[in-house]
């Protein structure tokens, strides 16, 4: 028979393991825990898991401030510009007046665009719920629109979504300020969240993970940044894993409902489908079968090799170009081009990289002119100019006549 001191002894160490499998960490046999690149995170004391200080490492020396659950991150440029640096996020619980769950010390998030959903969306959000195993689970959406890539303006996109996955009604958040994936993990750290797990696709993986470990500590403070695949992603595939919005994009412009209905849920009855066809192709201004060679701009992994020989040859994307990239949804200006990729600098001065497929040039107040007052838009005033110049992206009048001058 189990003495009463060990029985609770037992109990206090699963409990430990419980939350440890929950993060997903690996016990190294010693009531140390490690987290998925092998890295010690996390000891159990008392029969609660106890982080490390970021300084301090078990068995070693200590590492810079940051350093936990951390893989190596790329180093930031060595020629920052000098605008001062946005401030560090806090990891103080939220203020009173605040209305977010801080219950858990785990937040789990799923930032995409889903522009439109589609059945494909659904097994992500089943892989975050997964994830989160009861803890708190928000889904943001992002919030740009445009009439190619992005053609539904976020509250119908967010209308429709709580139609398709009446499950995840209330995780689905409708939230202006959350515009990038760095706003949603600011706004974590400073709700107190000591945690974070970030749910993409497999194919999303190795970008989110880089950009989001490279400026914890910086933007954003947390003990452990979780980037979970919620599975591979096959475009060319048949049935809910080849499925994107993309080719339902795609479909639209075929005018081809048929196929649309396929990648959308049943719990979309046809009555809504129809609803959000017609909503799309509305968006995308598409009355009548588009020219194909306009799929590049609609769908641009389908057509790769026009949206390579316009990067090529200049016409897209070029040195000083504002664009936004559609998978984290950061903005920023173009300041080298690569190969088949461009690494940009944000107006915080935070730099990413992108795959000219997951970027378009960004957009400004689409589809009406807002946020600026009438007697400010007067012909023949500075206001005016200024306000033009960042409708179309245009940092100087220079950049303007560089952009648009014609070729020879």
């Amino acid at each position: 028979m189990k003495s009463f001191s060990k029985f609770l002894t037992e109990a206090t160490q699963s409990q430990a393991s419980m939350q440890a499998r929950k993060l997903n960490l690996k016990s190294d046999g010693h009531g140390g825990w490690l987290d998925t690149r092998g890295e010690f995170v996390a000891k159990t004391e008392k029969g609660k898991l106890v982080f490390y200080d970021k300084g301090r490492v078990e068995g070693g020396k200590d590492r810079p401030k940051g350093a936990v659950g951390k893989s190596a991150a790329p180093e930031k440029p060595a020629a920052k510009p000098t605008a001062a640096p946005a401030p560090k996020a806090s990891k103080k619980a939220a203020p009173e007046t605040s209305d977010v769950d801080t219950g858990s010390d785990t937040l789990t998030v799923a930032f995409g665009r889903f522009n439109p959903p589609t059945v494909g969306h659904e097994k992500l959000l089943k892989s975050a719920r997964k994830a989160a195993t009861g803890g708190d689970l928000k889904i943001y959406p992002s919030r740009t629109q445009d009439p190619k890539k992005n053609p539904l303006d976020p509250d119908m996109k967010i209308s429709f979504m709580k139609k398709m996955f009446p499950d995840f009604e209330e995780n689905i958040i409708n939230d202006a300020e959350m515009k990038t994936i760095f706003n949603v993990l600011i706004a974590a750290a400073e709700a107190g969240y000591a945690n974070v797990n970030i749910i993409v696709g497999s194919d999303r993986q190795a970008e989110f993970e880089n950009l989001a470990q490279k400026y914890n500590g910086d933007l954003y403070e947390f003990d452990l940044i979780r980037v979970i695949s919620a599975g591979v992603r096959d475009a060319d595939a048949e049935g809910v894993s080849g499925m994107s919005a993309s080719k339902m994009r795609k479909a639209v412009m075929d005018d081809d409902f048929d196929s649309f209905r396929k990648g959308t849920p049943k719990t979309l009855d046809d009555g809504d489908t129809r609803a959000l066809f017609d909503a799309v192709r509305q968006g995308m201004g598409a009355k009548k079968k588009k020219k194909v060679s306009e799929l590049w701009q609609i769908a641009p992994k389908f057509d790769q090799e026009t949206l390579r020989e316009n990067y090529i040859t200049g016409r897209i994307f070029r040195i000083g170009d504002v664009v936004e990239n559609l998978n984290t949804g950061l903005v920023g200006k173009i300041i080298r081009r690569g190969t088949n990729h461009l690494i940009c600098v944000t107006k915080e001065n935070y730099m990413f990289k992108s795959w000219i497929r997951d970027v378009m040039e960004a957009v400004v107040n689409y589809p009406v002119p807002s946020g600026v007052f009438a007697d400010k838009r007067e012909v023949g005033t500075d206001s005016l100019r200024d306000y033009t110049m960042s409708m179309t992206g245009t940092l100087s009048i220079r950049n303007f006549i560089n952009k648009y001058k014609a070729k020879k």
